[in-house]
């Protein structure tokens, strides 16, 4: 039986949803918006960088396919996915056709830098199934499962460059040799390098053995570099979305993944960004795109596959994609507030609205994997 009481009580649930429900819609980034920035940035860098087999030349000269312009590759692959333009296609096929499908150090690299690329080949491959773009990948990721060897990834950055490389070998050829070797050299970083890289209790990993303690920040916390935690997030991603759950390793990703995102979101600052330093805001702190970017593609794609809480999480995705959309995208398409190369919170500054990083693509690369699954969020 319904009482006034009940009644109002009732009324007063239903108006607090439906503003709730109208706040949320209000807040989620307009498709239109997002796409726009996406095209905008990475006209830019495809407009600066025609020949996509150019040599990088910085303090001094790199071939192409290393892994900041992989990063950028995985990105545009992303928006191709959602905004399908042939130029896209086509200029990464150009970028695999000038380094003849190959790997920096060729096939006997055992360095998940010189691997990331293989990411975007089998990517094309998938779309057009020409043997030579993934031949020299395959052989370099057999090599590795062949030496039995599994300490090669001994900083955090190479679980994002190599991990996906062997989930999507593993998909392509149906093989679990390649999930169960990555979950095995996976276990060495989390619990052997340097003693364990990752740190169950604050959900944060160490960049590499030289961060563990004793080593603090200058506030006396742990040192937790936001991109570094940035490339294990979207490691887990690319893996999670790729392998299926019966194989090795599954169930631990998707737990420290949940372990992580949770962890980062007490983080984040007032405007939406992360700093360098997750537990030291004042050693260099200050906006920085590409961690956050990162975070933001891990959590927006949690929330895509309905294993994040869209309450709990929207907020903070909305907050950080209307920061970078706001404070890093300039008018003509440059990413600003972008941390340099390096390995920690000191590295590739200053870090400010103008400053130009030693590298412009990585950073494009992990806007535009946020972008991607911003793009797809639903009311």
């Amino acid at each position: 039986m319904n009482t006034p009481t009940m009644n109002k009580f009732l009324s007063t649930s239903v108006c607090f949803l439906l503003i709730t429900t109208q706040l949320f819609a209000q807040k989620l980034p307009n498709k239109k918006e997002v796409l726009k920035a996406l095209k905008l940035t990475n006209a830019y860098f495809m407009d600066k960088w025609p020949d996509a087999g150019k040599s990088i030349i910085t303090n001094r000269e790199r071939p192409s396919n290393i892994w900041t312009r992989a990063v950028y590759y995985e990105g545009l692959m992303g928006l191709y996915s959602i905004h399908p333009d042939k130029a896209y296609y086509d200029y990464a096929v150009q970028w695999g056709e000038k380094h003849k499908w190959g790997l920096r150090n060729g096939i006997q690299t055992r360095n998940g830098d010189d691997q990331a690329c293989g990411q975007t080949y089998i990517d094309l491959y998938n779309i057009d199934k020409k043997p030579e773009r993934i031949k020299d990948i395959k052989a370099s990721m057999d090599l590795m499962v062949q030496s039995g060897k599994v300490n090669d990834w001994t900083w955090i950055d190479a679980l994002q460059m190599a991990m996906p490389v062997f989930a999507k070998l593993g998909k392509l050829y149906n093989d679990h040799t390649y999930y169960d070797y990555m979950y095995k050299m996976y276990l060495h970083s989390k619990n052997v390098e340097g003693g364990g890289l990752y740190n169950a209790k604050d959900g944060l990993w160490w960049r590499d053995k030289d961060f563990v303690p004793p080593y603090k920040e200058p506030n006396g916390e742990d040192c937790y570099w936001a991109r570094g935690n940035g490339w294990v997030i979207a490691a887990f991603v690319r893996v999670l979305e790729t392998m299926p759950k019966d194989a090795a390793g599954h169930d631990e990703y998707l737990k420290t993944y949940h372990e992580m995102i949770k962890a980062l979101v007490p983080l984040q600052r007032a405007d939406g960004f992360w700093n360098v330093s997750l537990h030291d805001p004042d050693h260099f702190g200050g906006k920085e795109t590409s961690g956050t970017a990162l975070f933001v593609y891990g959590m927006a794609w949690g929330v895509n596959q309905g294993i994040l809480d869209k309450a709990t999480y929207l907020p903070v995705i909305i907050k950080a994609w209307n920061g970078m959309a706001k404070e890093s995208v300039q008018k003509n398409g440059f990413l600003g507030f972008l941390q340099g190369t390096g390995k920690e919170p000191k590295d590739g500054q200053p870090v400010t609205y103008n400053s130009v990083p030693d590298f412009e693509d990585y950073g494009l690369g992990c806007f535009l994997l946020a972008g991607t699954e911003v793009y797809k969020l639903k009311k």
